[in-house]
């Protein structure tokens, strides 16, 4: 019963494991997973706002900045 419910209210954990399953299936990034994900849901990308946590918002800054849709932003040498 408790994973029936849990199945019908979507977390950010619960979100951010969906899209990660969508980027290995589909193989394409964060950003257009979140975006598949929405299509498919029939959602407005606004309405994930609150879904995205923070590792998955660093992994779409990531994609971003590999694909020069964002500065990249210097990394100190370790």
């Amino acid at each position: 019963m408790t994973e029936e419910i849990e199945n019908k209210f979507l977390t950010p954990e619960r979100f951010s494991l969906i899209i990660e399953e969508i980027v290995k299936a589909k193989k394409m990034t964060h950003m257009e997973a979140v975006l598949h994900y929405c299509e498919q849901n029939e959602l407005e990308p606004e309405d994930t706002k609150k879904l995205i946590g923070k590792t998955l918002k660093d992994k779409i800054a990531l994609n971003a900045q590999e694909l020069n849709m964002l500065p990249k932003v210097n990394k100190l040498p370790i």
